[in-house]
């Protein structure tokens, strides 16, 4: 999954063709490697997103001293927050719009992009093209976040250096032009430093202090800082550790695992063994509703009317599949 942009400032507005022309562009223009056709990992680092994450997990382990002086509404405030900031990671860049592993009314896409602003890890475009190439070319210098370059690497280290080259060029040749089809993708595209300001900062910080009298330096530190860095964290666990840690008993020749610390944390998305084998299963799990607090909230959108066409692995494929590349796990 996604994070923070590591190729410098938000680019502009454009449309799906002129999106992967400057990219193939720019990859022609240096591409962040070393030297023309450069393929080794070896790549230029970008040290404003070092220098920024660095503050930013600075800011985080301070506000771990704050907590004992909080008012406990502003605890619970900034768990809402982070349930919001996982809902729009998990229910919509991920399962929504990249994997259009379900159908979205317009209230609740508008809803998904706007939690997903809280979440500042990317507009949905680049995440969802992000994580479409990470499924494609899954584990290969292709793949934005390859686990096989180290868990450093996997978790935060990615960002820190620009894409590979084979990223930009393998992923110039997919489709991605459903996602601006959208218009709230679109909006949210166009107008994201805006959104996540309001959403990820201003929001979440302003709440505590003008509805129960949290002081701002409170509110700022452990709503908008420490919720932010932990919900970064637990989305890269999705791209390290459950990539590394757990069992496979549906694909035993791929990496992602079944992790259920992963699954816990992300509220639904450890079972990687299983999503990766069925990337177009709704609930990422074959367990449905055990564990998968993102696949209750997509069962009770469509119960209110919100949602649609939820995709599904039926029992016998999926008892296919264990029996021919599981592990032998359960």
């Amino acid at each position: 999954m996604p994070g923070p942009a590591a190729d410098g400032a938000q680019v502009p507005f454009r449309n799906a063709k002129e999106e992967i022309r400057a990219r193939v562009e720019g990859s022609e223009a240096g591409g962040g490697q070393q030297g023309p056709g450069a393929r080794g990992p070896r790549q230029n680092i970008v040290w404003r997103n070092v220098v920024l994450m660095s503050l930013l997990h600075l800011g985080a382990v301070y506000s771990l001293a704050l907590i004992p002086t909080a008012k406990p509404l502003t605890l619970l405030w900034a768990y809402f927050c982070f349930l919001l900031t996982a809902l729009g990671v998990t229910a919509g860049a991920h399962r929504l719009w990249s994997h259009r592993s379900y159908k979205a009314k317009l209230p609740l896409r508008i809803f998904l992009a706007a939690a997903n602003s809280m979440a500042f890890q990317n507009d949905i475009f680049e995440w969802a093209r992000d994580h479409r190439v990470h499924h494609k070319y899954s584990e290969t210098d292709a793949d934005p976040h390859n686990a096989r370059r180290g868990f450093f690497f996997s978790h935060i280290g990615w960002l820190f250096v620009r894409k590979h080259r084979d990223v930009i060029e393998k992923g110039s040749k997919l489709d991605f032009t459903d996602l601006l089809a959208d218009p709230v993708v679109r909006f949210q595209r166009k107008y994201y430093k805006i959104t996540v300001v309001l959403m990820c900062f201003v929001i979440p910080t302003l709440v505590p202090w003008c509805f129960w009298g949290e002081s701002l330096w409170n509110s700022y530190f452990l709503a908008s800082i420490l919720r932010y860095t932990i919900s970064l964290n637990i989305t890269w666990l999705v791209n390290s550790a459950a990539h590394m840690y757990g069992n496979r008993p549906y694909n035993k020749h791929i990496s992602p695992r079944q992790n259920p610390l992963v699954t816990l944390g992300a509220i639904g998305e450890g079972f990687h063994n299983y999503h990766h084998t069925f990337p177009f299963d709704y609930s990422a799990s074959e367990f449905g509703l055990n564990f998968n607090p993102t696949t209750w909230f997509i069962d009770l959108m469509c119960w209110l009317g919100l949602a649609t066409d939820r995709k599904r692995a039926t029992k016998p494929m999926i008892e296919a599949r264990k029996a021919k590349t599981g592990d032998g796990s359960t």
